[in-house]
């Protein structure tokens, strides 16, 4: 019997391998992803912004690396003692302002970097769901005025809500798309939806913001090549389709869920060599993160001799892997 419904992923004619550099930007779902490939020892840069739900912010942070933007004191502002950036996640906040905006910029010049020599760009959208700042938005059309990535717990009266309509966010992806082509002619493109439901928005709002984000990002998959889709909402949505892989908010993927997930990317989007390349850094990976309640015993020397000998092997046949911090720990025999 079958007890999950089917899902056809596309795979990419070229998919990625670990002499990749992969960038990855978006909701806290992008956060699962790189994690998970940065644990395994892919090289990645991700979110240099911090956590970006809605195209708007998206889109525009992508092109302050482009044109590697330097940020300013005009770009910040004060609230509870704390110097922040509306288009920055409250990681950068600072209540230091020279300290606020030295670590913003120095996210923006290595985001610029990293973007134009990087193969890939996965972009996990969360939102259809646009902020905007009151005082800056009483123009026309609505995305004239100056959108907030994060609220920072600033007052909701500060903001005005706004749900992005198909076509605008189109316009917004379409022209970061021609932006980075210009920028970084070989690289390409995974979009996916995040899994993530967005329930303060109400659940009929949210499964609206959703379907808009959908219809926006497969338009422009079938309208340009280099572009392609990782069906992570469908998997937690659609095949998974069960509370008990939701954390107890009933929001968010559980581990359970998002282990599922990243192994659907695996066998989709990673290539085979890389794949096997994975189940022996994984071992390595694991034997990093051992304890040893005595580590003065003869085991415990040999268990650090043992795996020593074996990142050895694999930096020397694989130069491109970066093992230091595992090279440094079994090394301390």
């Amino acid at each position: 019997m079958q007890f999950q419904l089917p899902i056809q992923i596309k795979s990419p004619g070229t998919r990625i391998n670990y002499r990749d550099k992969i960038l990855l930007t978006g909701s806290c779902f992008t956060e699962h992803i790189g994690n998970s490939l940065s644990e395994l020892k892919f090289s990645v840069l991700q979110n240099p912004n911090g956590i970006l739900f809605d195209p708007n912010s998206v889109c525009k942070s992508l092109l302050s690396y482009i044109n590697n933007y330097k940020y300013n004191n005009d770009d910040l502002f004060q609230l509870n003692e704390v110097w922040n950036s509306w288009n920055h996640h409250s990681r950068f906040s600072h209540i230091d302002k020279g300290e606020c905006l030295k670590g913003i910029n120095e996210s923006q010049q290595k985001a610029n970097k990293f973007l134009k020599e990087a193969d890939w760009l996965i972009i996990t959208l969360g939102s259809s769901f646009n902020y905007l700042l009151k005082e800056e938005t009483s123009q026309n059309p609505p995305l004239g005025g100056r959108g907030a990535a994060n609220c920072h717990r600033a007052p909701s009266q500060w903001f005005n809500k706004y749900l992005l309509s198909i076509d605008e966010t189109i316009s917004l992806l379409d022209n970061a798309y021609h932006r980075l082509k210009q920028f970084n002619p070989k690289l390409k493109i995974i979009f996916t939806i995040s899994p993530v439901r967005h329930i303060r928005d109400g659940v009929i709002e949210n499964n609206r913001s959703k379907a808009r984000l959908i219809e926006a990002v497969h338009h422009m998959v079938n309208k340009f090549p280099g572009l392609h889709y990782f069906p992570a909402y469908e998997l937690v949505i659609d095949v998974l389709r069960d509370y008990r892989f939701y954390d107890i908010d009933m929001a968010h993927p559980n581990y359970p869920a998002t282990e599922f997930v990243m192994e659907k990317f695996r066998e989709n989007f990673i290539d085979e060599e890389s794949q096997q390349l994975m189940d022996e850094i994984r071992k390595i990976v694991i034997a990093r993160k051992h304890k040893a309640f005595q580590p003065e015993t003869s085991a415990h020397k040999n268990f650090l001799k043992t795996n020593l000998e074996k990142v050895k092997e694999l930096q020397s046949k694989y130069s491109f892997l970066d093992l230091k911090d595992e090279t440094d720990y079994f090394a301390s025999i």
